[in-house]
């Protein structure tokens, strides 16, 4: 059974808990709509209609009334599944709300929201709506004892949060995550951070993702970014060697993507830079084997970019041992998206533009012949626009140089040219083939196996 999608808000696409009416006829969430408005919008955000001064919320009682009903129906149906004498949503908040429920029975009623959660979007929301999610969070960050001998509880109640996480960045529900802005919760998610399993350690930087990334959280991101603690928790998750420090590898392509989701808030960028994040992430991308690293690759190479957006990120790249070569290795991957070879580019140009000594390091590890490479595959305009624009960066860089190779700077020229005079060509002879298409007429056959 799934909710339905008139009980979904267009923004958040959860469930209402406010629903309002503008005045082209749209539902939304109260707090999705008022920060759509806020944000400078006039429009209305699904019909696009202008709104001018008519931005009146009218509250849609009678949608409110329709979802109090399906959701007390649907509850009613998934107690079914539960064997307990009381098992009611209620009921298993109030137990885990009390601290004087045993150990055990804790952990059994996590085992409860964990298959409710699991089974249907109906018990998902159910809980998200009666504000399981505010209940959770405080059972994985509350403050114990730092020699506690289990932490099957904490774990057990991460996961649970994991899986009632909102999937939009706007959903109201995760404000909740400021409960980390107390000192004594920060310190629960270091220490589990630092000693938990390696699922636990993932969730705890999907968790940091969704604090970066979300909309309530932006003040708890700067704070948790600016924590010496949290840095000398998360970067030794990117270690790759072999033995018993290295890192359970789903932590460490978590760890990835949660540094990249922080590293794309400006703010924060001075912060990782200081904490030795260029660093580590190139250590990273060394040890992925060429290939292998799939999104971690990806998510890494675009922190590197956003960092490279700096001074002192394009100075801590440039120092960084064998950061050049890393990123000329990474410029041309055999992928469909090419993502992490438009952010390879981007980071060698930011950096090879201040740079000299990267600009000579890059041709001798071979740049110009992966960016060649680069501008035939069937990558996106941004990556070409950069590596076009590195190319003749490059070729001012040799013109400039008073011992420069002039047969290396030739073929450069005339491997430029003749991108250029091909990208005409096939601009032009698409041109003709859709105007032919317009018009009715065919070609012939040898023709159309050159397209």
């Amino acid at each position: 059974m799934s909710i339905p999608h008139l009980f979904r808000c267009p923004i958040s696409l959860d469930i209402f808990t406010d629903p309002v009416t503008l005045c082209t006829g749209q539902t939304y969430d109260r707090q999705c709509i008022e920060r759509w408005l806020a944000d400078g919008h006039r429009t209305c955000p699904v019909t696009m209609q202008a709104l001018g001064d008519a931005t009146a919320l009218v509250p849609n009682r009678t949608l409110r009334h329709l979802i109090d009903r399906w959701l007390s129906a649907a509850t009613t149906d998934q107690h079914h599944h539960l064997p307990e004498s009381d098992p009611s949503l209620a009921a298993l908040k109030r137990c885990l709300l009390s601290d004087a429920t045993a150990a055990a029975a804790k952990i059994a009623a996590l085992e409860k929201v964990m298959a409710l959660a699991s089974e249907s979007d109906v018990g998902r929301a159910c809980m998200l709506q009666l504000g399981f999610l505010s209940v959770l969070l405080p059972l994985v960050f509350r403050a114990a004892p730092a020699d506690r001998p289990g932490r099957a509880e904490e774990e057990l109640a991460l996961q649970c949060a994991l899986s009632l996480m909102p999937s939009s960045p706007a959903a109201p529900q995760l404000d909740c995550l400021n409960v980390l802005k107390k000192e004594a919760s920060l310190a629960s998610f270091v220490r589990l951070l630092e000693r938990g399993s390696g699922r636990a350690k993932a969730g705890l930087c999907r968790l940091l993702e969704t604090i970066a990334t979300a909309t309530a959280t932006r003040d708890l991101a700067l704070i948790v970014a600016a924590s010496p603690r949290v840095w000398q928790a998360l970067l030794p998750l990117l270690q790759r060697q072999d033995g018993p420090a290295a890192s359970d590898p789903r932590a460490s392509e978590a760890a990835v993507r949660a540094i990249a989701a922080v590293c794309a808030t400006e703010p924060a960028r001075g912060s990782a830079i200081h904490h030795g994040v260029v660093g580590a992430l190139f250590r990273h991308l060394t040890w992925w084997a060429y290939g292998k690293g799939g999104g971690a690759v990806s998510s890494a190479l675009a922190a590197v970019e956003a960092l490279a957006e700096t001074e002192a990120g394009r100075r801590a790249v440039a120092r960084a041992p064998g950061a050049t070569r890393v990123l000329v290795r990474h410029v041309f991957m055999m992928s469909s998206a090419n993502d992490g070879s438009e952010h390879a580019a981007a980071a060698l140009l930011a950096v090879c533009r201040e740079s000299r000594a990267a600009r000579s390091e890059a041709v001798g590890a071979g740049v110009v012949t992966q960016l060649l490479l680069l501008l035939q595959s069937q990558c996106g305009a941004r990556a070409k626009a950069k590596a076009r624009a590195l190319l003749k960066l490059l070729k001012s860089s040799f013109v400039q140089a008073p011992m420069a190779s002039y047969d290396l700077l030739l073929q450069l020229e005339l491997k430029i040219l003749l991108l250029e005079v091909l990208d005409v060509v096939i601009n032009f002879a698409w041109r003709i083939r859709c105007l032919m298409n317009q018009k009715g007429m065919t070609l012939l056959p040898d023709v159309e196996l050159m397209f």
